[in-house]
C-alpha cells in the first residue's frame, strides 16, 4: 500500500527572529518526517532588520525542503502569510508563528482533526498566553471577525492553523493591501473546527504584535471586509433620530400643557452635542470606507518579493 500520510506545506512569516530559526526548522523537520509523506517549510522574511534572511538562506542551502522568500519591506504578518500560502505546493498548508510559541509537535493534532472532514482547523491555546492588554486586543480582533466567521468559529481563531490548499482558490484574485487570512478563508469554506493545543512561552525576545497593532488589524478587518460599521452608524443615526423626536414631543407637550418652554442652556447644549457626535461618528465611518476604496483604486500591492531561495 502507498503512503496515506498527507503532504504538508508549513508557512512561517519571519520578522527579526534570527536566533530562533534554526531550532524552529529542526523541530519542524522531525515532526513532519513522522506525519507527512512529503513536506516543505516556507520561511517568508517580512522585512527583517537583523540577519534573519542570511539564516534562511543558510537553512535552505543545507536542508532539502526549506524554501525562503524575502519581501521588499515589512508588509505585515497576514500579507507575508498570503505570499507563502500562494507559494505552497502541497495538499495541506499549516501556518504558525516564528517564535516557537506554537510548538511544531502539536501539528499532528491539527492534521488529525482536518482528516475528520474539515477544511480549516485552528490550534487554540489551552489558556490565554499573553498579558491583559494583549488578550484584550485579541478579543477585539475576534469580535471583529464574528461578522464574517460567526461567533463560535471566531472565538477559536489562532495564527496556528491548518487548511486544505484548495481553499486558497477562493481568494486567488485578491490583491488588496489589507489582508486578513481568517476572513479570506471564509470565502472558500464554512467547515471550520478547532482543537486545543499547547502554547509555549517565547524562548527569546518579545512579541512583535503589540496592543496597538492588534487594534489596528481589528479596525482594518471591520472596515475592509465587513459592512458592520456602516450598519452600526445607521442604527445609531436611527436611535438618535428617535431621541430627537422624543425631545420634540416633550418640548411641545410641555408648552401645550404648562404654557412654557424647557428652561436652561445646558439641556440645549447637551442635546446638540449628542447629535453632533452621532453625525461625526457616521461621517468618520463613511470616511474609512472611502479611504479603503481609494487605496484599492491605487492598486497598492499586497506584497512585493525581493528574492527567493531553496535547496538545489
Amino acid at each position: 500500500m502507498g503512503d496515506v500520510r498527507p503532504t504538508v506545506s508549513v508557512v512561517v512569516p519571519v520578522f527579526n527572529s534570527e536566533p530562533i530559526l534554526s531550532s524552529l526548522v529542526q523541530r519542524l523537520e522531525a515532526v513532519l518526517a513522522a506525519c507527512a509523506s512529503a513536506a516543505e517549510v516556507i520561511l517568508v522574511d517580512d522585512g527583517s532588520s537583523d540577519r534573519s534572511w542570511e539564516v534562511i538562506r543558510e537553512l535552505a542551502a543545507q536542508r532539502e525542503g526549506v524554501r525562503g522568500i524575502r519581501l521588499m519591506r515589512n508588509y505585515g504578518q497576514h500579507n507575508a502569510l498570503l505570499c507563502g500560502i500562494r507559494a505552497a505546493r502541497y495538499e495541506i498548508i499549516v501556518t504558525m508563528d516564528d517564535d516557537l510559541q506554537h510548538p511544531p509537535e502539536e501539528i499532528p493534532k491539527l492534521l488529525a482533526k482536518l482528516a475528520e472532514g474539515y477544511d480549516v482547523v485552528y490550534g487554540t491555546p489551552l489558556k490565554p498566553p499573553h498579558g491583559f492588554w494583549r488578550n484584550l486586543a485579541s478579543r477585539l480582533t475576534k469580535l471583529a471577525l464574528q461578522g464574517a466567521m460567526g461567533a463560535e468559529t471566531a472565538r477559536h481563531v489562532s495564527a496556528f492553523r491548518a487548511f486544505r490548499t484548495q481553499v486558497r482558490q477562493a481568494f486567488a484574485g485578491y490583491h488588496g493591501p489589507f489582508v486578513s487570512i481568517d476572513v479570506l478563508l471564509t470565502w472558500g469554506t464554512t467547515r471550520f473546527a478547532a482543537v486545543a493545543v499547547r502554547h509555549d512561552p517565547r524562548p527569546i525576545g518579545s512579541s512583535h504584535y503589540t496592543f496597538g497593532k492588534l487594534v489596528t488589524h481589528a479596525l482594518n478587518m471591520m472596515t475592509g471586509f465587513s459592512t458592520l460599521p456602516l450598519q452600526l452608524a445607521s442604527v445609531i443615526g436611527f436611535a438618535f433620530s428617535l431621541f430627537g423626536l422624543g425631545v420634540l414631543v416633550y418640548v411641545v407637550g410641555r408648552y401645550l400643557i404648562q404654557g412654557g418652554s424647557v428652561p436652561g442652556f445646558p439641556f440645549l447644549a447637551s442635546t446638540i452635542a449628542i447629535f453632533s457626535g452621532a453625525q461625526l461618528l457616521a461621517l468618520g465611518i463613511i470616511g474609512e470606507y472611502l479611504a479603503r476604496m481609494y487605496f484599492r483604486m491605487m492598486e497598492r500591492p499586497t506584497y512585493t518579493i525581493r528574492s527567493t531561495t531553496f535547496s538545489s
